[in-house]
């Protein structure tokens, strides 16, 4: 198993922790990494883009002019598609975007990003990281401390206190263990576990 410095708050080693080879020495694999984003991406999207056809537009219902000896078209409707103010033609419908990935692709795809990120040397293990009130300058010395200005911080249980003290602070985002997830691991620069969340993440991954 491959070791990794535990550290403090001040970069200072407080201690060693095992990395489970299985999660974080695994072959990184693009492809599944690259659907799992996919998917990510699709299932947020709302899908309530609607517009209306000639049935649900309101008016239209006289004839507006009649059928012979006008010189012009024959019109049954002023609510047509081919008429201004009337309705669309294959307009949009609200749609579920939503992509099924199977939990082991899931998995497999989370295995990679965290292997990616502890070979590009972006994996902190933290020991803890404690606010003793909500303040978003307390929050930001620690991480200028830390030497971290885009971040993941992935805690073991609910911090209230932290995630408060965060919420106003761009590029850096508080998770619990259980929302780990690879578009997020992506897009944040470090990812920083704290000490009490790794072997909930590790459990996690290897079952």
């Amino acid at each position: 198993m491959a070791k990794i410095d535990v550290i403090d708050i001040d970069r200072n080693k407080v201690g060693e922790v095992d990395l489970d080879d299985s999660i974080f020495a695994a072959k990184i694999k693009p492809h599944l990494v690259h659907e799992v984003v996919r998917m990510h991406l699709a299932n947020k999207r709302s899908g309530t883009a609607k517009t209306k056809e000639r049935a649900e537009k309101r008016g239209g219902g006289a004839k507006p002019f009649r059928q012979k000896g006008t010189g012009r078209a024959r019109a049954g409707s002023t609510r047509s598609p081919l008429w201004r103010g009337g309705g669309t033609t294959f307009g949009p419908k609200p749609r579920s975007f939503a992509i099924k990935v199977s939990k082991k692709i899931r998995r497999q795809a989370l295995r990679s990003t965290l292997t990616a990120k502890l070979k590009a040397e972006r994996l902190i293990i933290l020991d803890s990281f404690t606010m003793e009130r909500v303040k978003t300058k307390d929050f930001i010395d620690a991480l200028d401390r830390l030497e971290v200005a885009n971040g993941l911080i992935i805690t073991p249980e609910k911090d209230e206190t932290l995630k408060l003290s965060s919420r106003n602070v761009p590029n850096v985002k508080i998770l619990r263990h259980e929302g780990l997830n690879v578009y997020d691991i992506l897009k944040f620069q470090h990812l920083i576990l704290l000490k009490g969340a790794l072997p909930k993440i590790e459990e996690r991954l290897t079952q």
